[in-house]
């Protein structure tokens, strides 16, 4: 049975083509990945099917009485929001019911006759239906789901403006699983989660009955849960039966099987047009000349599909720093209250070092005091001689308006104008989206943009927090080989064990010196 019939979509931004009659089917009980370069329009996709986007062309069709939950990675939480409103918003519309319910009681005081009866009737509907979604104990349901997604230790009456990634990755999760709805969409929801939240998520999928369409990037997860992928490739969707693995392998063969019957084709229409050109002035010959010039007019001709730029990576490297990168000495790390006990560490030249433990423990926290970009609550942070620092932020600052290119040369005025694009290129970004302002690129195309400026400065320490959430396998790959190769210091936050350990030389558990557990 079909949940969602996507037929003849069409659609760009501009004079960008992102779709072109692309159709897609959602049937009952598939697990779907949704793979494809940085940039491909995958969230665009999502975006289409939810109504948040109209499409140029097309018809998507829902199955009748569906509910659809989607985890949006750039839905708003807004200040004065709690973890526990947030949570209970899964429930609006039982809330509603039970206001209606009041206003029906206040009123019932003045009814009679007929108007009475049906109040009553109207009454014992909506008491059935709030009993149906165990609407009585929904605050044993909320507090539930936030001790499996470790939300409790956060606090349920806190602001949502004061949570990390993690955190607000966990909390919108947890909103979504409470609203239990027909369909999952899910748009990388492994980004910003640690390890243990990871696990747990994948035991959920791996359990859940129903269909659902996942976006991510983090091949073991994908292969973990799903048993069908769609992949968006120059404006077209094709479905693979099976895993990522599997997909890979047929693509590849379908690939060679493609680039074979071109070159076959080539040689065909070079020997066809030369015996056109050698006989079609001669009078004996023309008509055989004629016969093949109408076998060429009618051949339908085999492109190749073109290739994506691929990142290329190459860190500036400066002079080599002091003995020491860093030294604290009883670091205490935090806001208002401390994130950690005190901390005497110290990081030697050439050492990489990977930060890692749950979400909102203090990882960045930590990068942000010994850059002393946040003051410690008490001890200090003591930097070492002739420093120069890379930083790799999470997010970019919203609201950001300029393009690709400006945003570059702000960073580097010396550059010329050929210098910015093809540092920007080097990094896989295309002349569109080079021209583009930045709040229109996907997450891991902003990403490759934030890296192009790290790259092209010149240092001796890198301080990365979660440099591989929203990349591309080919750029996270590109990404690892750079860094393995870069002869300066590391520090790196990173969620993903495939990534960094067969890079670093150091672990610290971040979770070892938190006081929050």
């Amino acid at each position: 049975m079909s949940i969602l019939n996507v037929e003849n979509l069409s659609h760009g931004f501009g004079d960008r083509a992102i779709f072109k009659d692309v159709s897609f089917r959602l049937l009952k009980g598939e697990h779907i990945g949704l793979i494809g370069a940085n940039g491909e329009g995958k969230s665009t996709f999502m975006n289409i099917i939810t109504g948040k986007l109209m499409p140029d062309e097309g018809k998507i069709e829902w199955a009748k009485n569906v509910h659809v939950g989607y985890l949006d990675q750039h839905a708003v939480l807004e200040k004065g929001m709690t973890l526990r409103s947030v949570l209970q918003s899964a429930f609006s519309h039982l809330f509603e019911l039970e206001e209606k319910m009041n206003q029906i009681c206040d009123a019932m005081g003045t009814a009679e006759g007929n108007e009475l009866s049906e109040m009553i009737d109207e009454l014992g509907v909506i008491q059935d239906i709030l009993e149906m979604h165990d609407f009585y104990i929904l605050d044993t349901k909320v507090e539930e789901i936030a001790r499996a997604l470790g939300l409790d230790a956060i606090g349920l009456d806190r602001d949502v403006t004061d949570l990390s990634g993690g955190q607000r990755t966990k909390l919108l999760l947890g909103k979504l699983l409470l609203e239990k709805p027909d369909i999952l969409l899910l748009d990388e929801p492994t980004n910003y989660l640690d390890v243990e939240h990871i696990e747990w998520l994948k035991r959920y999928l791996n359990d859940y009955e129903n269909a659902f369409i996942l976006i991510s990037h983090d091949i073991p997860f994908l292969n973990s849960v799903i048993n069908i992928i769609y992949h968006m490739e120059n404006q077209e969707l094709n479905r693979y039966v099976g895993d990522y693995d599997k997909f890979k392998e047929v693509y590849e063969m379908k690939k060679a099987q493609l680039e074979a019957a071109y070159k076959r084709q080539q040689k065909e229409i070079e020997a066809l047009e030369d015996f056109v050109a050698r006989n079609k002035a001669r009078v004996s010959t023309r008509n055989m000349a004629m016969s093949r010039q109408k076998k060429l007019d009618k051949m339908e001709v085999i492109e190749l599909a073109r290739e994506k730029p691929k990142p290329e990576f190459h860190f500036k490297e400066a002079r080599a720093a002091g003995k020491y990168i860093f030294q604290t000495d009883q670091l205490v790390i935090g806001y208002e209250d401390p994130l950690s006990s005190p901390l005497s560490l110290s990081m030697e030249r050439g050492e990489k070092i990977a930060l890692i433990g749950a979400n909102g423990i203090g990882k960045t926290t930590l990068l942000k005091s010994i850059l002393g970009l946040i003051p410690p609550l008490s001890g200090s942070v003591t930097l070492g001689d002739y420093l120069y620092i890379g930083y790799f932020e999470q997010e970019m600052p919203p609201g950001i308006t300029t393009t690709c290119l400006e945003e570059i040369w702000k960073e580097f005025l010396g550059f010329t104008q050929y210098e910015v694009r093809s540092a920007l290129a080097k990094c896989g970004l295309t002349t569109k989206h080079i021209e583009s302002q930045i709040r229109v690129l996907s997450g891991g195309e902003q990403a490759k943009v934030r890296l192009c400026k790290l790259i092209n400065k010149e240092t001796n320490i890198l301080l990365l927090d979660e440099p591989t959430n929203h990349l591309d396998q080919d750029a996270k790959d590109e990404l690892k080989r750079a860094l393995k190769e870069y002869k300066g210091s590391i520090l790196i936050i990173c969620h993903e064990p495939d990534f960094y350990e067969d890079m670093v030389t150091k672990v610290w558990d971040c979770s070892q010196w938190t006081t929050k557990q």
